[in-house]
């Protein structure tokens, strides 16, 4: 059974309404606006309002201003009852929100087929609200799920670089929280602002872990060379960026539709070997040329290089990585890049610490 609120301020017009509706539903009935505010913000709350337009104190306009501003009770229909029958007060009612306007004296059959019709609209409407609600569920559910199959998926990918260069360690998980950490405090910068919006910090992220994606492609023999790389070998070394940026071009063309960690994903791999005064590989950009993403993943993957520990080399000093970072300020690294470096530089060695190599320096030594 359906719960009504009858609401009028004449005690003949409750007990009239009360006896034609109780038959077949629960009737509440109260004599002015504030008590039926009071009850339909019970629970449970009534399914369908019956209410006198002209009380006292408070008319039937201003309580169902009030229901319409409370989301607890927007969604609850009201038919207005009322002695008013101009048709500008009936257009009044129902420009307001009322689904239905009935005069009195009123008539039991009319008042039993209008109740009877609000209310199957209602249960309709709830039917059709939990049936949305169940879908919005779905597709969350969903899209949680292939984010994270996303994720893997990218890790894997990165995983096949580190499975050929094992030496990179925790290379994966320092370089993505440095790139995050730059982002994060070049979001308000207005050379930056424009780009590293919260979805792009995101992406970029999510990106990261690709940047070195190409080496997959690169000879043993020069990849897990212990000294020093012959020029030649240093050549071949470089095309690791374009092989990586073909791959994922690739991924981009089989995908039906463009997927943004991808673009991302090959500006950083195809450019974070690049440098600021056009020294770099392997297109020799130069300055803002050079993708904002792939800027940021050139001073991470610099400084984690200088402080990780590799067969051909010790790892730095934190003092020398961070005299070498300042000193290719404006050549090697965009200047705005190292600024926001050297004010996150604390954040930059506890993520070292905490992803420390078990080869490299113990955790202690990464303080300045």
């Amino acid at each position: 059974m359906a719960t009504i609120l009858i609401v009028d301020d004449t005690p003949e017009n409750l007990a009239v309404l009360s006896g034609v509706l109780s038959p077949q539903h629960r009737v509440r009935a109260v004599n002015s606006g504030r008590r039926a505010l009071q009850v339909a913000n019970s629970q449970p709350p009534p399914d369908l309002i019956l209410l006198d337009v002209m009380m006292p104190e408070m008319d039937g306009y201003s309580v169902l201003a009030e229901l319409h501003a409370n989301p607890a009770t927007a969604d609850i229909p009201v038919i207005f009852v009322t002695a008013l029958e101009s048709s500008d007060d009936e257009e009044r009612g129902l420009t307001l929100g009322a689904v239905d306007y009935i005069t009195k004296p009123i008539r039991p059959a009319i008042v039993v087929a209008r109740v009877r019709t609000q209310l199957e609209l209602k249960a309709a409407r709830d039917l059709l609200q939990d049936r949305n609600r169940g879908l919005e569920a779905e597709v969350a559910r969903r899209m949680a799920e292939n984010l994270r199959i996303q994720d893997v998926s990218i890790h894997a990918l990165a995983r096949l670089a580190e499975v050929r260069d094992p030496e990179t360690g925790n290379h994966l998980r320092r370089t993505q929280a440095y790139v995050l950490t730059l982002a994060q405090q070049l979001s308000t910068h207005p050379r930056f602002a424009a780009f590293l919006t919260p979805p792009n910090i995101e992406v970029l992220v999510k990106s990261a872990p690709l940047h070195d994606i190409g080496k997959v492609g690169i000879p043993d023999s020069i990849l897990l060379k212990p000294g020093k790389l012959t020029a030649d070998e240093w050549e071949i070394m470089k095309t690791h960026c374009r092989l990586g940026y073909l791959a994922i071009e690739q991924a981009e063309h089989d995908a039906d539709r463009p997927v943004a960690f991808l673009a991302m994903a090959k500006e950083i791999t195809h450019h974070h070997h690049e440098r600021w005064d056009g020294s770099g590989y392997p297109d020799g950009l130069a300055g803002d040329a050079i993708p904002i993403s792939a800027r940021l993943m050139a001073l991470a993957d610099v400084f984690d290089a200088l402080i990780a520990q590799r067969s051909y080399k010790k790892p730095f000093p934190v003092e020398d990585a961070l005299r070498i970072i300042r000193d290719g300020q404006g050549s090697h690294f965009d200047p705005d890049v190292v600024d926001a470096f050297f004010a996150r530089v604390d954040e930059f060695l506890r993520i070292a610490a905490a992803y420390v190599d078990p080869e490299s320096a113990p955790a202690s030594t990464l303080t300045h």
